[in-house]
C-alpha cells in the first residue's frame, strides 16, 4: 500500500509541476534592422515569411523604441531595465584588444532575474557589454551559456576564425579570417565578380550560432529556459553564402557593386542590394528553425517569443541602400539618430492562448519595459531591485485594461549629442548638443506631433511653448551625469 501511495503521490507531484511550469522566453534581437524591413511592416522586396507568420500569430507593435540609437547602449537598456539617462553604458566604446566597456557586476540583468527564478539561461550571438573575462562577460551577468561574438568589432566579419564558447575560443574553419573592413586587392577589377571572392569564407558564423542555440533549447526542454538571441544580422559587412543570394539575383535589380571607395566602409560586395536582402532572409530562416524546434518539442503553448531590433538601419548608403528598400518607411533618421528612423524598431510578441493572434498595438513601448514585463509574465517570486525605469506592459500584451505609458526618455552622447522625450503624441528632441558654433544653441528643443507627423517634418516648438517647457523639465529630471559618457551642456 505504501509503495502504491508513493507512486501515485510522485505522479501527482510530477503532473502538478508540469501544470505549474513557468513559460519559456525566447528573445530575438536583430542588429541594425530597420522599422520597415519586414513584410509585416510593409517591406516589399525582402522576403521574411517566418517573421511575418510570427506577426500573424502574435501581436505587432507600431511604436516600439529600442534602448538607444547604436548597439551597446541599446543592449544595456534591455539587459538592465534602465533608460539611457541612468544606464551604465550610454555609447559604444571599444576596449582593446577585444570587447566593449563592461557593465559592472553590481548591475542587475534580465538574465540574473531569470536565473533567480530557476531558468536555464543562454545567450547566442553578439554581446557587446564587456570584454571576455571581465565583470561584463555574459557568464558573469547571469547567463549559464554563451556562444558567439563577445566584441562588436569582431562581429563585423561573418567569417571569423573563432567564436567564444563561454570563456573559451572555439576555432572556425576560416583561415585566414575574412576581415570586416578591407578594400579590394590592389589591381583588382571592380567590375569583375571574381575580384570579390576574397571576401567569401568557408564557415558562416551565424550558422554555428544558430546550431548552438538549438542545442540549448533541446538540452533544456524539460525546464523553463531563457534564450537570448542577439543575432548579428543584418549589420554590415555584407557577408552571406552564395546560395542565399540566388533568389535575389534572379530579381535582376539594378545593383551596382560596393567597391569601398577611398577605404571607407566595410568589405566590398559585387551585388550589395541582393546581399543585404539575402542576409535578412537568412536571419528569418534562423528564427524559423528555433520556432520549429519549439513546436517539435511540444513547447509552443508554453513559450513567449519576442522579436525586435537594437536600432534602425545603418546610414552607410553605398552598402545598404535604405532608399531602395524603404528601410524606415516614412520615418526620419537612421542608425545613430534619435529621430524616429534611428530608434523606432519592429516588435512582435507571440504567446499562444495568452496574446491575441493578429493583434496590432499603437501604444508606446521601450526596451527598458521588458525587465519588469517579463518579471510579471513569468509570475516571478523574487522582487526586482527598486532601481529600474521600465513600465509593466503585461496587461497590454494580455489584452487587459492597460494605462498609457508614462513619458519615454532617451539620450545619446554619440553622433553630436542628442536628447529626446516622448510624451503622448508629442516628441521633443535636441540635436548636435556637443557641437560648437556661434549661432548654435545646444539646448534648442524641436517639437513634433507624431500622431499627425510621424516623419518629423514640421517643428511646432514655437507654437507650443508650454509643451516644450514641460519636455525641457523632463529632460533635466531624467538625466544623471555619467563620468564615462559626458554631456557637457546639461552636466
Amino acid at each position: 500500500m505504501n509503495i502504491i501511495y508513493l507512486v501515485v503521490f510522485s505522479f501527482l507531484v510530477t503532473v502538478g509541476s508540469l501544470l505549474a511550469r513557468k513559460p519559456n522566453v525566447v528573445y530575438v534581437m536583430a542588429d541594425d534592422l530597420g522599422y520597415a524591413e519586414l513584410g509585416s511592416y510593409g517591406q516589399k522586396k525582402i522576403k521574411t515569411p517566418r517573421l511575418d507568420q510570427l506577426a500573424a500569430e502574435g501581436m505587432r507593435f507600431t511604436r516600439n523604441y529600442s534602448g538607444n540609437a547604436v548597439c551597446a547602449p541599446s543592449r544595456c537598456v534591455l539587459m538592465t531595465g534602465k533608460h539611457p539617462g541612468h544606464a551604465f553604458i550610454r555609447n559604444n566604446g571599444e576596449v582593446k584588444p577585444e570587447g566593449q566597456r563592461p557593465i559592472p557586476k553590481s548591475e542587475f540583468t534580465m538574465a540574473e532575474m531569470f536565473k533567480s527564478e530557476g531558468y536555464a539561461t543562454g545567450a547566442f550571438g553578439k554581446w557587446g557589454l564587456g570584454r571576455p573575462g571581465s565583470e561584463g562577460d555574459p557568464i558573469h551577468q547571469g547567463f549559464d551559456r554563451f556562444f558567439g561574438y563577445n566584441c562588436q568589432r569582431h562581429a563585423h566579419s561573418y567569417y571569423p576564425n573563432y567564436l567564444w564558447s563561454n570563456e573559451k575560443r572555439v576555432p572556425l574553419n576560416n583561415e585566414p579570417p575574412v576581415p570586416g573592413h578591407a578594400s579590394l586587392p590592389k589591381g583588382s577589377d571592380p567590375a569583375d565578380p571574381r575580384s570579390y571572392d576574397v571576401f567569401k569564407g568557408k564557415e558562416y558564423a551565424p550558422d554555428r550560432i544558430n546550431e548552438e542555440a538549438l542545442k540549448f533549447v533541446r538540452k533544456n526542454k524539460d525546464k523553463p529556459f531563457f534564450l537570448y538571441y542577439p543575432t548579428v544580422i543584418p549589420h554590415v559587412a555584407l557577408h552571406v553564402p552564395d546560395e542565399e543570394l540566388k533568389p535575389y539575383l534572379a530579381q535582376k535589380w539594378k545593383d551596382p557593386p560596393f567597391s569601398r571607395h577611398q577605404g571607407y566602409g566595410y568589405t566590398p560586395h559585387f551585388t550589395p542590394r541582393a546581399a543585404y536582402a539575402a542576409m535578412i532572409t537568412r536571419m528569418d530562416t534562423y528564427v524559423g528553425r528555433v520556432i520549429d524546434l519549439i513546436e517539435e518539442l511540444g513547447l509552443t503553448d508554453d513559450t513567449i517569443v519576442i522579436f525586435t531590433s537594437d536600432n534602425g538601419t545603418t546610414h552607410l548608403k553605398l552598402e545598404v541602400d535604405y532608399d531602395f528598400f524603404k528601410s524606415v518607411g516614412n520615418l526620419r533618421g537612421l542608425k545613430g539618430s534619435l529621430y524616429e528612423g534611428g530608434i523606432r524598431v519592429p516588435l512582435i510578441v507571440k504567446w499562444p492562448g495568452k496574446i491575441k493572434a493578429g493583434a496590432v498595438s499603437h501604444r508606446m513601448t521601450g526596451f527598458e519595459d521588458w525587465l519588469v514585463t517579463l518579471h510579471t509574465l513569468i509570475e516571478a517570486k523574487n522582487p526586482l531591485p527598486p532601481v529600474h525605469d521600465g513600465y509593466e506592459q503585461a496587461h497590454l500584451l494580455l489584452g487587459k485594461c492597460a494605462l498609457v505609458r508614462p513619458p519615454l526618455y532617451r539620450e545619446f552622447s554619440g553622433y553630436g549629442g542628442q536628447q529626446a522625450v516622448w510624451t503622448g503624441k508629442w516628441k521633443g528632441i535636441r540635436q548636435k548638443m556637443l557641437r560648437k558654433g556661434k549661432n548654435h544653441d545646444p539646448l534648442k528643443i524641436e517639437l513634433y506631433d507624431l500622431d499627425s507627423d510621424p516623419s518629423e517634418s514640421t517643428d511646432l516648438a514655437a507654437k507650443h511653448p508650454e509643451v516644450v517647457e514641460r519636455i525641457r523639465k523632463l529632460m533635466a529630471e531624467q538625466h544623471v551625469p555619467s563620468p564615462h559618457f559626458p554631456m557637457k551642456p546639461i552636466d
